[in-house]
């Protein structure tokens, strides 16, 4: 797994888990509704990003005879479980404190208290967060930023920046609520505001959940891969034509990549296992994420009238 999805996950679990203590703080001192949102919401991520470096240490396990090609998929489930969990536990829980507080308004005391909470929250946000944009970008260069996140193959730098942006989203909204609250003197705002952060999260969870789910079905390499590899077994002049190529990540560095190749007929079988282990050995090297190449020699050749 890239170092780069470990320094963002690092740095989000430790800004969250810093983040959480001063809004559990601030919200049983003050009573806010939105602020107890915040705290289960910075909570949760904090768990996520545990989660998510429990992935990627048991994704890194070699093959064995029960799992022959690796474990490198499991770091979509676990990016899937904190999909989930983002829903469930932050956003449900968000709603319902904010409808609880429809019924039951009252009062947020000393809301200064939680002015300046919410206002170190974001600058630890922003930081978390430009360092998971900032890997992001090292992956996805001048990409469009929504192209990247569809074509990625490792959930878990696109997770790290969608939880911090939601994070930062939520916590403008709980400021943005708090004060308004305070100001207009109509608590049931704070109440809202804790309602819009759980649809904030359910949002976030559903779009993480969509894109995981393609990554755990399964998901062929990007095109240019491919080509590559088309054109370096084309490139022997012993091969005639190659068709069927298909691939699968089974994890963000880990793809499966087989072909169907028709050498030329009076290729003796002895040279064609020295092709086929020629071009292997090369596309180890070119190719790094490409662990395993199946070439399947067939005949092209059409079956003659009868």
């Amino acid at each position: 797994m890239a170092s780069g999805s470990k320094k963002a996950v690092l740095a989000a679990m430790f800004a969250n888990l810093g983040i959480a203590v001063a809004k559990f703080g601030g919200a049983f001192y003050t009573g806010s509704s939105a602020m107890l949102s915040e705290g289960v919401h910075s909570v949760v991520d904090t768990g996520n990003q545990a989660l998510l470096l429990v992935g990627m240490k048991r994704a890194q396990r070699p093959a064995d005879a029960k799992h022959p090609f690796g474990y490198s998929r499991e770091i979509y489930f676990w990016a899937f479980v904190v999909a989930v969990l983002l829903f469930t536990a932050g956003g449900v829980v968000a709603i319902y404190e904010g409808i609880q507080k429809l019924f039951h308004p009252h009062p947020v005391e000393s809301p200064v208290v939680n002015y300046v909470i919410l206002v170190v929250a974001i600058l630890l946000e922003i930081g978390s967060f430009r360092v998971a944009y900032q890997e992001f970008r090292k992956v996805s260069g001048d990409t469009h930023w929504w192209t990247a996140v569809r074509e990625a193959k490792d959930p878990v730098l696109y997770t790290v920046l969608f939880e911090d942006t939601a994070a930062l989203a939520g916590l403008v909204v709980a400021l943005v609520g708090l004060m308004a609250a305070h100001l207009l003197h109509l608590p049931v705002l704070d109440a809202v505001s804790s309602i819009a952060i759980g649809v904030i999260l359910i949002v976030s969870s559903a779009i993480l959940a969509r894109e995981t789910m393609g990554l755990i079905i399964g998901e062929a390499a990007a095109p240019e891969v491919l080509g590559r590899i088309e054109e370096r077994i084309r490139s022997e002049k012993a091969v005639e034509d190659v068709r069927d190529i298909t691939s699968v990540h089974l994890g963000p560095n880990d793809i499966i990549v087989a072909a169907a190749v028709d050498f030329h007929d009076d290729v003796p079988a002895g040279e064609i296992e020295r092709i086929v282990a020629s071009i292997l050995a090369d596309l180890r090297a070119a190719e790094p994420d490409v662990k395993q190449l199946f070439l399947a020699p067939t005949s092209f050749a059409k079956a003659p009238a009868t």
